[in-house]
């Protein structure tokens, strides 16, 4: 393959990486950092050692880590059955279909819906849809953050040999 094909490969993977950071349907970051890997492979990891693509790994490592613990820890912290765990997952696939407001809104009815099924209980199951909701936002903002730094050491490990 090349050395233009594999670029457009790299920068692909990374555009649809950063779009992953928000539609949850897509393991972004780990997406953008297989487009990191394609494009360090490109001239051989002469620019992008394998040192930076350990730290970039480990980044990614820690973004998934997040995704998957950030809804869960804030539903958990106010008594969250599984049920409404759940919910906020199912909410989140459905949203997808409803755009922006659907992404924004859909793990938190989802939440709310599993807990009122298991308890009945309209104030506990807000609180679990408010908690959740709030999980993910941070966890949205910290991939976020980690996409920014990897993007940064990426490009300063490219530019400065």
């Amino acid at each position: 393959m090349s050395s233009v094909a594999l670029w457009i490969l790299a920068i692909l993977l990374m555009i649809v990486g950063a779009l992953g950071i928000i539609l949850p349907a897509l393991p972004g970051i780990p997406l953008m950092f297989a487009g990191m890997v394609v494009a360090a492979a490109i001239d051989d990891f002469q620019k992008i050692s394998w040192v930076t693509l350990g730290v970039l790994g480990f980044l990614t490592l820690l973004s998934v880590i997040i995704e998957f613990a950030a809804s869960a820890l804030g539903a958990k912290h106010v008594g969250a059955s599984k049920r409404a765990i759940w919910g906020a997952v199912i909410g989140t696939v459905v949203g997808l279909f409803f755009g922006i407001p659907g992404l924004l809104f859909g793990p938190f009815v989802g939440a709310l819906i599993g807990e009122l099924t298991v308890h009945g209980r309209v104030d506990q199951a807000g609180r679990v849809g408010i908690a959740t909701w709030i999980g993910l936002v941070f966890g949205t903002l910290a991939k976020l953050a980690i996409a920014f730094a990897m993007l940064g050491i990426f490009v300063l490990a490219y530019f400065i040999e």
